[in-house]
C-alpha cells in the first residue's frame, strides 16, 4: 500500500541544505572548523579538497610561489571533483562543508558551486602571527613546517592587497585569532542565512 502525501512536493517547497565553502591560508584550522560545522547537521559530509588531490599516486605538484600551467590544471581538477561531490551529497539532503586554501588567481574554478543556491563562503582570517603559532603546535617543531610558513606568508600577503581592493567583500571574514573552532562555528551560523 502505498501513502500519498496530500502537499505536492515543488522546487519552491523543498528546502535546499546548505553547502558551505572554507577558505584561509594554511594552518588556521579550516578542517578542524569544517567537520565541527558538518557535525552540527543531522546529514552532513566533510569534502577536504587537500585529500582529493593527494589521492595522486604520482605526479602531484604542491602549490608555491609560481604556479605551472600543469599544477594550476591539478588543482581545478581537485576542485571540479569536489563540486560533483558537494552537488550529489547535497541533491541526497546532505549538508556540505568544503575546504579549502585560499587562492585567489584560482578561486575562480569554484564559479560552478557559486552559481548554485544556499552556498556559504567562509573566509577564515586570524591574525598572521596566530598562524605561524598554530603551525609551529602542528608540527611540533621550534619554527614549524617551513613549506607551510612560506604558504601562510603567500597568502596573507595576497589577501592584504585584496581586502584593500574589496574582492573579499563577498566572503564571510572570520578573524578566529581569539576563536576556537566551535565558536567559529557558531560564529559560522549565526551570521549565515540558513
Amino acid at each position: 500500500m502505498n501513502i500519498i502525501n496530500s502537499e505536492q512536493v515543488t522546487p519552491q517547497n523543498i528546502k535546499t541544505s546548505p553547502i558551505f565553502l572554507v577558505v584561509g591560508p594554511p594552518a588556521v584550522g579550516k578542517s578542524t572548523t569544517s567537520r565541527v560545522l558538518a557535525s552540527h547537521f543531522s546529514k552532513s559530509v566533510h569534502i577536504p579538497v587537500d585529500d582529493l588531490r593527494n589521492m595522486v599516486v604520482s605526479g602531484l605538484l604542491l602549490p608555491g610561489p609560481v604556479w605551472s600551467d600543469e599544477l594550476a590544471q591539478q588543482v581545478a581538477l581537485a576542485r571540479k571533483v569536489a563540486i560533483n561531490i558537494a552537488v550529489n551529497y547535497r541533491q541526497a539532503g546532505f549538508a556540505v562543508v568544503m575546504d579549502d586554501f585560499w587562492d585567489s588567481d584560482h578561486l575562480s574554478d569554484y564559479q560552478g558551486l557559486f552559481d548554485q543556491p544556499g552556498v556559504h563562503k567562509i573566509l577564515l582570517l586570524p591574525d598572521q602571527a596566530a598562524a605561524f603559532q598554530r603551525n609551529r603546535k602542528r608540527s611540533g617543531g621550534d619554527t614549524g613546517n617551513g613549506y607551510i610558513n612560506e604558504g601562510i606568508r603567500i597568502v596573507y600577503e595576497q589577501i592584504s592587497h585584496e581586502a584593500t581592493g574589496g574582492q573579499t567583500n563577498k566572503w564571510l571574514v572570520i578573524d578566529t585569532t581569539k576563536m576556537d573552532a566551535e565558536a567559529t562555528v557558531e560564529y559560522i551560523l549565526t551570521h549565515c542565512q540558513l
